[in-house]
């Protein structure tokens, strides 16, 4: 093969790299919350192959082991509900009404996630965390 056609096969794989890939749709695949008949924020979002959980509360009486136990049973049925899991989150944040209860919500948050958690963020709240909860936290995992 000469000089020009390898310069051509060259060319066409340069094209091709460059040529956009389909875009993934962002997909609703959660509760929609509405204020006052408006849509507010989805409850859960595909996007290609991420899974973004808005942040889930604990709305009743209890401490901040029952409440982050709580929250954190509910995110792991929307992930599965969703195609992913606890073992295939990427990203957590948690917001302490309390930064008192953090060593309290780790001790209940240790080993949800598998041996390779994700990373995470946590802060604490001005003001509280909507609801009366004691903790909130969202994600964002892979999906297959």
């Amino acid at each position: 093969m000469g000089a020009a056609g390898i310069f051509g096969l060259s060319s066409v794989s340069r094209l091709q790299a460059n040529t956009p890939a389909a875009k993934p749709a962002k997909e609703i695949v959660g509760d929609v919350v509405y204020d006052q008949d408006v849509p507010l924020f989805s409850g859960a979002v595909k996007y290609g192959n991420l899974l973004f959980i808005a942040g889930k509360g604990a709305h009743f009486e209890g401490d901040i082991t029952a409440h982050t136990n709580h929250v954190l049973d509910e995110l792991q049925k929307e992930l599965e509900k969703n195609g992913s899991s606890m073992n295939k989150v990427l990203k957590v944040n948690v917001y302490l009404a309390d930064l008192n209860d953090y060593q309290a919500m780790n001790n209940a948050y240790r080993g949800r996630f598998g041996d390779h958690p994700p990373v995470r963020t946590t802060v604490a709240t001005y003001g509280g965390v909507p609801g009366n909860s004691l903790v909130e936290i969202d994600c964002i995992a892979a999906v297959d």
